[in-house]
């Protein structure tokens, strides 16, 4: 089983980033590639998951992501790709409050979340997500909810890769979006 690979970010695709180590690219599914850059050195904790007819790595920025994907895969009726949604626009933090608060339409937000799924997480997770920690606070995942919002907004991948690292990660989202925006409009 894989841990983790570091190696540079050969290319970017909708779903996924080709991480180049040794000669040999692997796809990874991630939850927002365009928050990686091609070129960069990078990273990516994994979960390999082998079936009858699959072989593929799901990746993350850091281990209390994957920490938490692995908590929320052993929950009845969810996995890897429905996981990997929590990923795509809510951060550690805000999941494991989520489920410790039984707030079941912040879960709901995430995609093929409904109602019963939304409340088996809660059934299934709550004060068991012990191990993992949101003490932390990553630049990349403030990046990343910004990234979120924009393409939310309709801007192009490109456009927002371009303003993102000029925008202050120090302020709150709201902030952040107005700044990207500004910046978006020049």
């Amino acid at each position: 089983m894989f841990n983790y690979i570091t190696g540079k970010v050969a290319f970017l695709e909708s779903n996924m980033v080709v991480i180049e180590n040794n000669g040999i690219g692997y796809s990874i599914f991630v939850a927002n590639p365009y928050s990686y850059m091609e070129g960069e050195e990078v990273t990516v904790y994994v979960y390999n998951k082998v079936g009858e007819d699959e072989n593929s790595l799901y990746g993350f920025k850091s281990k209390d992501e994957r920490t938490l994907f692995l908590k929320l895969l052993s929950v009845k009726g969810l996995g890897p790709k429905v996981g990997m949604g929590f990923f795509a626009t809510g951060s550690v933090a805000g999941i494991v409050d989520a489920i410790d608060r039984e707030n079941v339409l912040y879960l709901k937000k995430f995609p093929k979340v409904g109602d019963k799924l939304a409340k088996q997480i809660v059934l299934d997770l709550k004060g068991k997500l012990g191990s993992v920690n949101v003490e932390k606070t990553d630049a990349a995942v403030d990046s990343f909810d910004l990234i979120s919002v924009l393409e939310s907004l309709g801007y192009k991948s490109q456009d927002i890769n371009r303003v993102v690292p000029n925008v202050d990660k120090n302020i709150d989202i709201e902030d952040q979006v107005k700044e990207a925006l500004k910046l978006l409009l020049k």
